[in-house]
């Protein structure tokens, strides 16, 4: 049995459940981070020494970076799979969005989130808001371009890189208090992927 150490509000755990729901891949989740702690006691930290989430174990193997995990789960139980196909060239291009992710995206959304979903109105600054705002804006208007013409972000299959994608542009479209440009072609991909079982499960909720 897959067991998943992390709470359900936190996109890296999101990414890994909307994974498994795609595989069909059962397993048992631990709530850990934030209110619900954990991550930093000895126990935890002896399988991930981050302090991270999320944390995978399956049987004695432990594993931990949500895009590794991805990787892992489709590789190891999702033989055949479009998540992530084998050729070599579309797998790279799979990989550059999810290390995209993490090395641009997530650092210049992550201000705007917290801003807005985990800072109250009277603490913010507005002013560095709407600096972090456009920043991200950018980026996003970056991914509206690429997607003219292309039903998923590598072509006419959904792949992983729609997952770790998609949980990001929750965060995009699912913010209030501020006033985002027209994305036709990111809108379009948006109201696709978001039609999808695992989206709906464990990711089109609230944001907190």
């Amino acid at each position: 049995m897959i067991t998943i150490w992390g709470r359900t509000n936190s996109v890296n755990v999101q990414k890994v459940l909307w994974c498994c729901d795609e595989l069909v891949l059962p397993y048992e989740r631990i709530d850990a981070g934030l209110q619900f702690g954990r991550n930093d006691e000895p126990a935890y930290l002896a399988m991930n020494p981050t302090g991270k989430i999320p944390t995978l174990v399956d049987d004695d193997f432990v594993l931990w970076e949500s895009n590794s995990i991805l990787r892992y789960l489709v590789l190891q139980y999702g033989e055949g799979s479009l998540l992530y196909p084998s050729e070599p060239k579309a797998r790279a291009s799979i990989d550059r969005w999810l290390d995209w992710s993490l090395s641009t995206l997530q650092p210049a959304e992550r201000p705007v989130f917290w801003a807005l979903v985990r800072t109250p109105a009277p603490a913010r600054d507005t002013a560095k808001l709407a600096s972090d705002f456009n920043a991200v804006a950018v980026l996003w208007r970056m991914l509206d371009t690429h997607l003219q013409g292309r039903f998923f972000l590598e072509g006419e299959k959904f792949t992983l890189a729609d997952i770790v994608i998609g949980a990001y542009a929750k965060r995009w479209f699912g913010v209030d208090g501020v006033e985002r440009p027209p994305l036709p072609n990111l809108e379009r991909w948006y109201s696709r992927i978001a039609t999808r079982t695992g989206f709906k499960k464990y990711v089109d909720f609230p944001l907190t």
